[in-house]
């Protein structure tokens, strides 16, 4: 009901050729952003005679009733025939059901769509197929299926993890108790007080909660998990033979997540209504992984080499995928698939650092702290190939098309440790610039002085929640951050001068 959402589907309709509209072409705003010179910034999804258009989605940038331009990854006004397409919605779920396998729970009727992620959009079929990975993480799997060729145009996993790869009601007073954690130490939470006892359920955080899955798969964790409650408002004994140190060290991070986006970019919760999320401990058997889906969290407990993933920076990126998810809604392959990760490590290292903790100080590797043997990491933000030669310290010429995100996230971690630290930041490992030619490992010596957490954040966020859109390719990535930071420094501001080095 904001007032600049009518303003921006008028500039929509008078400005087709910067939109790209179709006339069938119909739109929904998803957000909306006003800058403190009155600067309004629309995000809207996009229709085509009733059909989802699949990077259709668009922000436009307007001030005083005027288009200043628009951010969107569509190349074309032009749309298929909704009535075309050879194939059925059968045949289209048996040629996607072939690259999925065996194993799904579940499927959806598909639906038909215009994808427009590619150069032209064509009419598709979107299909979904749910089920569980040999390694007991879940799958949610997207196909487009073009409905006359039968191929693949793209697919991907709307379960968003960070590595490769119901029960009772809460509420109450507000208070406030001790969390003996495994990896923090003993932390103040926020709880809540109800009939004589205390629930893992913070009032002062949109009524977030942490629930005990009992080891139940994540199908079943939201039907079978219990809320924590505790006697005496103390959790856990620092010690993983007590379930709920476990419990607090999650519901610690979640905080700690809201606090920093709340602080730091007045954001106020994950999809900046005030709503907090829910949180599942305990999710699967020796599950070594953490997810973001369906609007919770997911935690494993790790074992054999890895600790529970509930560490800080693993807690900052799985929310981080729910920002992204409220905001630019970047896909999860190709280039896009990248940045996602790559948001979702930036934003996990920002709250990391955010949190000061003296037994886990902030720095640039991700998850760290999950390694019994206390020397690996999943990944290295100043040099993303330490992983074992997985990660692109680089963006490569032909782009990143069929790349793991995980490891296509390389180039974007990479540019923000540069640009927070640079090459040799005082206290920082030292960090390669990238050769013309470089791809997976980067040899330029080239010399960059880093701007600073704080400004580095800033520009990043501004980048995703304004300039972004679905299909962000790394390219128009690098053109968004330019953007942000003439927004919030100028265009002859030392800031972005280090975004274009």
């Amino acid at each position: 009901d904001h007032p600049a959402a009518g303003r921006a589907l008028g500039l929509i309709d008078g400005n087709k050729a910067a939109a790209h509209r179709a006339d069938a072409d119909a739109f929904s705003v998803k957000d909306v952003i006003v800058d403190r010179d009155g600067t309004e910034h629309v995000r809207v999804e996009r229709t085509y005679r009733g059909l989802p258009v699949i990077g259709g989605d668009m922000v436009v940038h307007s001030r005083n009733g005027q288009l200043k331009s628009t951010s969107l990854t569509l190349k074309s006004s032009a749309r298929p025939d909704i009535h075309g397409g050879k194939l059925s919605g059968d045949d289209a779920t048996l040629a996607a059901g072939v690259d999925f396998g065996t194993g799904f729970a579940g499927m959806q009727t598909a639906r038909k769509v215009v994808y427009a992620l590619g150069r032209t959009p064509k009419l598709a079929y979107e299909v979904v197929f749910t089920g569980t990975k040999r390694d007991q993480t879940p799958t949610e799997m997207h196909y487009f299926v073009d409905a006359d060729s039968g191929a693949i145009l793209n697919k991907w996993d709307m379960v968003h993890t960070g590595k490769p790869g119901g029960g009772g009601t809460g509420g109450g007073t507000p208070a406030v108790g001790t969390g003996k954690t495994l990896q923090y130490g003993n932390v103040s939470i926020n709880t809540a007080s109800s009939g004589g006892s205390y629930n893992l359920t913070d009032t002062t955080r949109g009524n977030g909660a942490t629930y005990d899955a009992n080891n139940a798969a994540y199908t079943t964790a939201a039907r079978r998990a219990v809320l924590f409650t505790d006697a005496d408002n103390s959790w856990g004994n620092n010690a993983l033979s007590d379930r709920a140190t476990i419990a607090a060290e999650a519901h610690y991070g979640v905080a700690t997540t809201w606090d920093f986006y709340k602080n730091t970019f007045g954001r106020n919760g994950i999809f900046n209504d005030g709503q907090g999320v829910k949180s599942y401990v305990h999710v699967g058997t020796n599950w070594v992984n953490a997810a973001w889906y369906a609007n919770a969290m997911y935690y494993g407990d790790g074992g054999g080499s890895y600790l529970p993933l509930t560490t800080l920076d693993i807690a900052g990126h799985e929310m981080s995928h729910g920002v992204n998810q409220a905001s630019a809604g970047l896909v999860y392959s190709n280039d896009s698939g990248g940045l996602n990760e790559a948001n979702s490590d930036i934003m996990g290292t920002l709250v990391e650092f955010y949190a000061n903790n003296a037994n886990d100080p902030g720095d640039y590797k991700i998850g760290e702290e999950i390694y019994v043997n206390g020397t690996s990491a999943l990944r290295y933000m100043y040099d993303p190939n330490s992983d074992g030669n997985l990660s692109y310290d680089c963006y490569p010429a032909g782009g990143l098309g069929g790349v793991d995100p995980h490891y296509s996230s390389g180039p974007a971690n990479h540019f923000f440790f540069l640009l927070a630290e640079g090459t040799s930041g005082a206290g920082m490992p030292t960090s390669k610039t990238c050769a013309a030619g470089d791809s997976k490992n980067a040899t330029g010596n080239g010399s960059l002085t880093g701007i600073g957490r704080a400004a580095a954040g800033a520009i990043w966020y501004r980048a995703l929640t304004v300039y972004m859109s679905s299909g962000t390719t790394y390219p128009q990535a690098r053109t968004a951050t330019l953007n942000a930071a003439s927004d919030l420094y100028g265009a002859g501001s030392a800031e972005r001068a280090a975004v274009a080095a």
